[in-house]
């Protein structure tokens, strides 16, 4: 009997860093290893670690020590935002073998394979303003068998007053177009109907490349990827949504009804203060001109409460807002001080308990618009894809085009096709559907 190295990994933090941890599944996948849980015994434990809060420092140290303790005679590979920011905090956590910050993982494998030859620790963080190019990872295949995440962009020059990230992602670069096809043409290939774009500026691809954008590569991907029945952005800045992108969006066949358009705040003022590029008038003029052409479009949003100095009318300003514009979901986030960061040494700085009544308003508010959003579908018919069992598998669930969420009843021919659906019962955050195509 042949033994298998094992590894196992725990990620932290976004979709982009569940990108990636897959990416780096595939290589360890392709030089013999056998992925376990992380909870079990691993010879390899790569933790993929986030910084976007102080929190998000803290339980990356958490699931390192865990992870040490386990198995002291493991290596122990530390890799991703925190590690990109912090690498000599994490080297004194004692057991840690390796570093790798957000660049250059494309050659962990064979770090880890220098460090069982050696034994000495290995740390490689590059300068991500000035040294780094777009890593060279991909994805093949994901478990679920319906949607799958591509990276196509990576870092952000934006520099948001609450926001560490460009410090821990660098300048913006984007995948190359060809990659980019290949990638999803394997993910088509191995079942995925659904491809969603994502980075950590999706809407900023291309800035580094001369005369092509996102909206170019929408029209690439549209027209050389057999097979795939729907391609969604995962975010995208108001500002990025120009005449160009409007034109391809009207032409497309597969673009999903939705778009996440992170607004932040809808108070003019607290906008300026998170320096943000775009006014709430601008804002809305956008959605207003987007909703001229596709009147039932999902929009989907990120808000933050309780940023530093925000008082209670500039919330009532950001809440009135948010119904103004209608969205169909929000992200509600309250504003966590990240040390590093402008925000973090503004003062009148908002008590936990002002932020936790502000998240639970808007929370409340994301409800009423969410409902209010889908009963405008109770009786018509969806696209829907189905991706899973639910409910002790008497129903099998997924998301139409607009992003709603729909349940069926199950039937193992449906599962993972996309299906036309009456809605009959319009609800929050799951409808109940009637499958009405027949395979």
């Amino acid at each position: 009997m042949i033994y298998l190295p094992t590894i196992a990994f725990y990620t932290l933090g976004c979709k982009v860093n569940n990108y990636e941890t897959e990416a780096l599944n595939e290589l360890f996948k392709n030089a013999g290893y056998q992925r376990v849980t992380f909870e079990e015994i691993a010879d390899v434990y790569v933790i993929n670690t986030c910084t976007v809060t102080n929190n998000g420092d803290r339980k990356s140290r958490q699931m390192i020590r865990r992870a040490i303790r386990k198995n002291p005679e493991a290596v122990i590979c530390v890799t991703g935002c925190y590690a990109q920011t912090k690498p000599n905090e994490i080297a004194q956590i004692e057991g840690v073998d390796i570093i790798v910050g957000t660049n250059g993982r494309e050659n962990i494998v064979e770090m880890v394979k220098e460090f069982i030859e050696n034994r000495k620790p290995i740390t490689y963080v590059l300068d991500i303003f000035k040294d780094a190019k777009f890593e060279n990872l991909a994805v093949i295949n994901y478990e679920s068998r319906t949607r799958a995440n591509i990276k196509i962009q990576e870092g952000c020059q934006n520099f948001c007053t609450f926001c560490i990230i460009p410090f821990a992602r660098g300048k913006m670069r984007s995948k190359d177009r060809d990659s980019v096809i290949t990638e999803i043409q394997n993910l088509v290939d191995h079942g995925h109907l659904e491809i969603i774009l994502t980075g950590i500026h999706t809407g900023g691809y291309g800035i580094d490349f001369e005369n092509y954008d996102l909206a170019d590569l929408i029209v690439d991907i549209e027209a050389n990827i057999k097979g795939i029945k729907r391609l969604r952005i995962s975010s995208i800045e108001i500002s990025q949504i120009n005449e160009k992108m409007l034109h391809v969006m009207k032409n497309s066949k597969i673009l999903a009804n939705h778009l996440h358009v992170p607004i932040q705040a809808g108070s003019n003022t607290v906008l300026q203060r998170m320096n943000r590029k775009y006014s709430t008038d601008e804002y809305y003029a956008k959605i207003e001109e987007i909703r001229a052409i596709f009147p039932d479009m999902a929009f989907t949003t990120d808000v933050v409460v309780g940023f530093p100095g925000e008082t209670e009318e500039e919330f009532k300003e950001t809440y009135e807002f948010i119904k103004k514009v209608g969205f169909s979901e929000l992200h509600v986030f309250p504003y966590s001080k990240r040390t590093g960061t402008v925000a973090a040494r503004m003062k009148n700085q908002v008590s936990d308990i002002i932020k936790s009544m502000r998240v639970n308003e808007l929370l409340s508010l994301s409800n009423e618009l969410a409902l209010k959003y889908i009963n405008q579908f109770k009786g018509k018919v969806l696209d829907v894809i189905y991706e899973d069992y639910t409910d002790n598998k008497m129903f099998i669930i997924g998301h139409a085009s607009n992003y709603v969420k729909v349940k069926s009843e199950a039937s193992d021919i449906f599962l993972g096709k996309e299906l036309k659906t009456v809605i009959k019962e319009a609800a929050y955050p799951i409808s109940v559907g009637e499958i009405m195509k027949e395979i």
